[in-house]
């Protein structure tokens, strides 16, 4: 039985760790390998290749490709998704640095502090 901080336990909680073949990928998500493929052509996401070159995905990547799913299976386009998906993703980051950078104004510096 492996060490619980072997390399392959850590690997199970790693949400970039490529874990899932193209197959399974779309399995889970429901979809074609086909979908996936236009995800990596829209440079949405991309997979990771084994040694073999078969592209891998990782936990990550198959909760971005749900959401691509989402919107295409509302009639949105595929390159209009990933354009969509994108786009949050610079909004979530915006207001994080946004909130970030409010916290630290907000604490006194030491010179305000004395």
């Amino acid at each position: 039985m492996p060490a619980e901080n072997s390399p392959v336990v850590d690997s199970l909680d790693d949400d970039d760790y490529p874990a899932y073949t193209m197959g399974r990928a779309a399995a889970i998500l429901g979809t074609t390998p086909a979908f996936l493929r236009a995800l990596g052509d829209a440079r949405l996401i991309t997979p990771l290749r084994s040694e073999g070159g078969h592209r891998r995905y990782s936990r990550y990547q198959l909760r971005i490709a749900a959401r691509a799913r989402e919107l295409v299976d509302q009639g949105t386009p595929v390159e209009a998704a990933c354009r969509i998906i994108i786009l949050e993703d610079q909004l979530e980051d915006a207001l994080r640095l946004n909130e970030e950078m409010r916290r630290s104004s907000d604490k006194p510096t030491a010179s305000e502090s004395s």
